[in-house]
């Protein structure tokens, strides 16, 4: 596995239960996560927590990045006009882009999803926007598609596994093991994830 850079916008009212599972296993396993903002100034999530961005979506560039991450927010509703030209940009350059609730709403508006197959918080609400994109909905919890990774609201653990299959961050049977563990509490996994990162430590 590469150990590379992954990108995560951040938002004033962006969904914080939302990128969790994915970001501690990318920095578990030894990927560099850093925070974008509209600008360096700090942000805060729904819940009240603060974030001070490391980089400005301004200086964001598709070539110094394994993958961009978009949580939902609030704030989507007025489309995050530079967070969207930003996913536009890294899709072009076949760099993947991974949304979430509000931030799928917002590539639909954006158009981005009028092509490709996509999942979101239900079909009715991307449909509101009036995209075009209306016959490519999977009911699913998240789905991947090439570059483009989409998920409901409630499926931050599969929007997290997408992520890490994408960026083959555990072999297949570790990951079905971790998707087990913190999806069904299913107790069996642990041990697999165990002896994983106990022989990553060791070598």
């Amino acid at each position: 596995m590469e150990r590379r850079t992954v990108h995560v916008a951040v938002y004033d009212t962006f969904a914080d239960w939302e990128i969790p599972y994915a970001t501690t296993a990318l920095t578990g396993a030894g990927h560099r996560v850093v925070y974008v903002g509209e600008s360096g100034e700090p942000v805060i999530s729904m819940g009240g927590m603060q974030v001070s961005p490391g980089l400005s979506v301004a200086d964001l560039r598709p070539a110094d990045s394994a993958l961009l991450i978009l949580p939902g927010a609030d704030a989507w509703e007025k489309v995050l006009p530079p967070f969207a030209a930003a996913a536009r940009a890294f899709l072009e350059a076949k760099v993947p882009v991974a949304a979430i609730c509000g931030a799928v709403t917002g590539l639909a508006k954006e158009g981005l999803l009028d092509d490709r197959p996509h999942t979101g918080a239900a079909a009715e609400v991307l449909a509101a926007t009036g995209y075009r994109g209306g016959g490519h909905y999977r009911e699913t919890d998240a789905c991947a598609d090439g570059d483009l990774i989409t998920a409901g609201p409630t499926e931050p653990v599969a929007f997290a596994r997408e992520i890490l299959t994408r960026l083959e961050v555990y072999p297949p049977k570790v990951l079905d093991a971790w998707f087990r563990l913190f999806r069904h509490s299913d107790a069996s996994a642990y041990g697999v994830l165990a002896a994983h990162e106990g022989a990553s430590g060791a070598a």
